[in-house]
């Protein structure tokens, strides 16, 4: 009996942090969204993370500046927005704990995308594949209310390049016998890995589109861009990708972050906001039976300009008092040194150990600044 074909799913959040905002206020959705990474120095100073459908149609897209943004938009009734990491992280939360459901092993490759290996539950069938994808779709969209572009293929790469055909809500599939056909037309840059300085030395080197870079001879691409490059774009363009799907490794952290209720450098009020924070991070990191050894914290000024801090014990701890007190002497050796008022705040934990728990003494209470 031959072995099963490998079928991997690419599940990509449309347009992400814009529609987030939609779904937050609905009265959005008809209008021009840009969610922007300000700077702080000027109203318009900063970039563009990313924007909706109507936005683009003016020409507006992820990376621009936000001054050009603007003056695209002018007119035209635009709404702009500053980046809510920490909302766009809950509602990705909720998305991915859903998909996993759909999924034999699903890894999460940043915020707004997920590959999903589906091989099993669809018994290695294209067919069962395509179905299931509804049925994720129709589960995401009524929990959570966002819609999301996929790609189905053989393994992760073309996945990848296939969710980015048909958007926003869209579904490709490429089988595998229809792997060359479909890379075989699209410019170099559409492979993962191949960024602006390497199309212009492939260029050079009479390769543009990927069915230039599969016919090309490997062993001067080896000896043009090294062993492990070269390798892989011979590999790459011709659709050969034998990278699993696996499950991330558990966390190096846990942290929150959170917008104060208004500007402050009173320390008392703050660290309402910090307890808050922490009740949360010690329900996630109890079950877990593990010590920790680091306690940091963020802390971003009205300009938006972000400071961290760290504290390392001398001994691990496991308990709840221990990070209170060591983001309390963080926030106020900090505050002493710059004396502004702060907008959000976080604290995190980390340099987690298996160790067997021990029980909590006074030497877990001191540790040296880094």
């Amino acid at each position: 009996m031959p072995p099963q074909e490998r079928i991997v799913m690419l599940v990509d959040l449309d347009y992400f942090f814009a529609q987030c905002e939609e779904l937050r206020n609905p009265s959005l959705k008809d209008k021009p969204v840009v969610v922007g990474m300000y700077s702080g120095r000027t109203e318009t100073s900063g970039a563009v993370s990313t924007s909706n459908y109507l936005a683009r149609k003016y020409g507006v897209k992820s990376g621009i500046p936000l001054f050009l943004a603007q003056k695209r938009l002018e007119g035209a009734d635009a709404v702009f927005l500053p980046v809510d990491y920490d909302y766009y992280q809950q509602v990705s939360d909720k998305i991915m704990s859903i998909l996993r459901e759909y999924s034999d092993i699903l890894e999460q490759a940043g915020i707004d995308e997920a590959y999903l290996d589906v091989t099993k539950r669809t018994r290695g069938s294209y067919e069962e594949a395509e179905l299931l994808v509804l049925q994720m779709k129709a589960a995401v969209k009524r929990e959570v209310g966002v819609t999301f572009s996929v790609g189905i293929a053989p393994n992760k790469l073309v996945a990848k390049i296939a969710s980015d055909i048909n958007k926003p809500d869209g579904v490709t599939v490429i089988r595998s016998e229809q792997v060359k056909e479909f890379l075989s037309p699209l410019p170099v840059d559409s492979l993962i890995g191949v960024g602006k300085k390497t199309v212009v030395k492939l260029s050079e080197m009479g390769v543009k589109t990927v069915s230039d870079l599969a016919r090309y001879d490997i062993q001067r691409l080896v000896e043009v861009f090294g062993k492990t490059l070269g390798v892989y774009f011979h590999n790459a363009a011709n659709g050969v990708d034998n990278d699993p799907v696996q499950e991330a490794a558990e966390p190096e952290s846990i942290g929150r972050m959170g917008t104060l209720k208004e500007n402050s450098c009173d320390i008392d009020f703050i660290m309402q906001k910090i307890d808050q924070q922490i009740d949360e991070i010690y329900a996630e990191f109890q079950p877990k039976k593990q010590s920790y050894r680091q306690v940091g914290i963020v802390a971003i000024m009205t300009n938006l300009s972000a400071k961290s801090r760290s504290k390392t014990l001398e001994k691990s701890a496991t308990d709840k008092e221990t990070i209170h007190k060591a983001a309390r002497e963080l926030f106020e050796k900090y505050l002493a040194e710059t004396k502004q008022e702060l907008r959000r705040v976080g604290v995190r934990i980390a340099h987690f150990s298996n160790e067997e728990r021990e029980q909590k003494q006074l030497t877990s209470f001191f540790g040296t600044t880094q």
